[in-house]
């Protein structure tokens, strides 16, 4: 059976014709080709296909999209403003957080969640707020490292008065070579 969905996906309306039993990360992928959404396990075990959802993590292979409508949806691809990345990808890719890249994404948003729920963690909050989301590269110090450093550089802009702490340009003196940072992967490649 074929239904029509209106999903609010990064702040932008879509309205789609799909099948009723699509999965949100198959709609994410496939229908609007934002493919910074991972397939990973497909069984909800390994956290590369997690988006926001009402602000909420939650594993977009193991939801379908219908029970997305009315929801706001947010990818990888919608966690920069315009273009000023996030301060979790910048964080990311300043500490090499990411190594293969394909468990970035889920990490990200999650971490991004995390940073709204508490905006300090310690240690241990974020390793717990990141224990569904795998990682067989880093050995996760990195990834912890890379949030508290987030988390930091976030309190510290907030503190100064910025409009809006969590993103900026990369320009940013800590930053580096701001034409090699991949907004989608948060690491840094050649240019």
């Amino acid at each position: 059976m074929r239904v029509r969905l209106q999903l609010n996906v990064n702040g932008e309306q879509h309205d789609i014709v799909t099948a009723a039993n699509k999965t949100l990360l198959e709609i994410l992928r496939e229908d609007l080709r934002l493919t910074g959404t991972k397939h990973g396990c497909e069984l909800g075990e390994c956290g590369t296909c997690t988006v926001l959802v009402d602000g909420e993590p939650l594993l977009s292979c193991l939801l379908l999209a219908v029970d997305a409508e009315g929801t706001e949806i947010r990818t990888i691809e919608g966690l920069a403003a315009g273009p000023a990345p996030h301060e979790l990808q910048i964080a990311f890719a300043d500490l090499g957080a990411s190594q293969c890249g394909y468990c970035s994404p889920g990490m990200l948003v999650s971490a991004a969640a995390l940073l709204k729920r508490t905006p300090t963690p310690d240690q241990d909050e974020i390793r717990e707020y990141l224990s569904g989301n795998l990682c067989r590269c880093t050995g996760y110090l990195k990834i912890v490292e890379a949030v508290e450093l987030a988390a930091q550089r976030v309190a510290e802009s907030r503190a100064a008065g910025e409009p809006d702490p969590e993103h900026r340009q990369l320009s940013h003196p800590t930053s580096g070579d701001a034409s090699t940072l991949d907004p989608v992967e948060g690491k840094r490649g050649s240019a």
